[in-house]
């Protein structure tokens, strides 16, 4: 597989050093020196020093043998442009980040008479969608859906009292009625997919598969008891905000700091429920007299990162109950874990998360990037020639990866190994970085 990456930015970066990992064909063109030069230095890919909506660049990237080409730099038309380009170099599939919402909106732009980008990518409503599903846990530190949201995969930190820990996995017998499987283990630096010798520790951050409507039950097994978000602030009323808000108000009553007085207008004028309060979202006098105490989630949403992890450490401190940062710098991100905020997200890292999933060989339905990124959860369809066809999961399951769940038709299953997988199954399949391959040869 060919892949060009247009835009070296840290979407460009972090998706070639993905595919870099796993020996894929990638060639990455952008016009900053700088941006090449780290490319060069730390990853093995193919490099070209130019515009990615410049023909001749294209042709030196040798557009016309690649199979697919993400467009990811920071500016939508070159985005688009590069696409164009593409398309009259017959590249099969185009794939662009397009961040503004008259651009990305425009079905006949991107469609496939004119630009034929499949799909377009929105940072701020990918990491909206982000919001939106943390909060459905308030205790959760990650929550993706799979199979459209029948089954959801929960990612949260052990407290102190919960059941599970100090005891080897396969002697765990939480309840009768239900199986319980745990698919990822990240502590500290490590992340570990689990054998039934191994055992749970305080302050691990684990990965569960749950089914949709037996979230309260399971993690109650756990000794976490969680409800929804009711009650939310937001710092920041820019697009992601925005996004969240539109759909968090529709269930909760939703509070919404923006300095910009303008930006208050539009808010005011688009938004249904939401109250919106012009001012600093980093006062404490301010986030005291608006109740932030009673708050279920503090998100601190704006463009400034350091804004973002002072606000959400205010908040925390001034008692609100989960606090969610946006960080756009990744290097900001393990400096945020570490302060104590419970949920850290990076638009540029969720952008391309979400774009992995249509780089990747057999029949890949979703993905999703987790643990740091040092491993990944994916919903994949299997076919008749696939290796796992007929046989149980003790017999076939790939190497360092577990098989979270299996969907039959309606019918969801969180597995044992004595589960058969048949042809035309979904998978959810945990795996770590270095048994992808081994992943997609059964998903061949």
């Amino acid at each position: 597989m060919r892949v060009i990456i247009v835009g070296a930015g840290e979407v460009g970066y972090q998706i070639a050093k993905y595919l870099s990992l796993e020996a894929i064909d990638v060639v990455v063109i952008d016009r900053d020196r700088n941006k090449i030069k780290r490319i060069i230095e730390e990853l093995d890919v193919a490099v070209i020093e130019g515009e990615g909506g410049d023909p001749s660049t294209l042709q030196e990237a040798e557009a016309g043998k690649a199979d697919i080409l993400l467009a990811v730099t920071d500016r939508d038309e070159i985005n688009m442009i590069a696409c164009l380009l593409a398309k009259v170099f017959n590249v099969p599939r185009k794939i662009a980040r397009i961040r503004n919402p008259e651009y990305f909106k425009n079905e006949r732009l991107l469609g496939r008479e004119n630009l034929d980008i499949d799909p377009a990518i929105n940072p701020e409503l990918e990491v909206a969608k982000a919001i939106t599903r943390l909060l459905e846990v308030p205790l959760a530190t990650d929550v993706e859906d799979f199979e459209d949201g029948a089954i959801k995969v929960i990612g949260f930190k052990v407290p102190g009292d919960a059941p599970i820990i100090g005891k080897p996995l396969k002697s765990l017998n939480l309840s009768k009625k239900k199986k319980f499987l745990i698919g990822i283990i990240e502590r500290g630096d490590r992340t570990i997919i689990p054998s039934g010798k191994d055992v749970v520790k305080v302050g691990d951050i684990i990965y569960i598969p749950v089914k949709r409507g037996e979230i309260e039950e399971t993690i109650a097994l756990l000794g976490v008891h969680a409800k929804p978000a009711k009650k939310i602030m937001l710092l920041g009323g820019g697009r992601i905000g925005y996004y969240a808000t539109s759909v968090l108000e529709l269930k909760s009553d939703v509070k919404i700091i923006e300095k910009d007085a303008e930006r208050c207008k539009f808010l005011s004028k688009n938004l249904k429920k939401a109250l919106i309060l012009h001012g600093d979202g980093a006062d404490q006098q301010l986030l005291m007299e608006e109740n932030v105490s009673n708050m279920d989630a503090f998100l601190a949403v704006s463009n400034n990162d350091e804004l973002n992890i002072m606000a959400a450490l205010l908040a925390k401190k001034l008692g609100a109950k989960k606090t969610i940062a946006i960080v756009n710098r990744t290097d900001y991100m393990p400096l945020a874990h570490s302060l104590g905020l419970q949920a850290v997200l990076s638009p540029r890292l969720i952008t391309a998360s979400t774009i992995l999933r249509y780089v990747r060989r057999g029949d890949i339905l979703s993905l999703t990037a987790i643990a740091g990124d040092k491993a990944e959860v994916m919903e994949a369809r299997i076919g008749k020639t696939s290796p796992l066809v007929g046989k149980t999961l003790d017999e076939a399951q790939p190497r360092a990866s577990i098989i979270g769940a299996i969907i039959k038709g309606d019918e969801v299953i969180i597995p044992s190994g004595a589960d058969m997988v048949g042809e035309g199954d979904r998978l959810i399949i945990f795996t770590l970085r270095e048994s992808i391959k081994d992943v997609e040869k059964i998903l061949m």
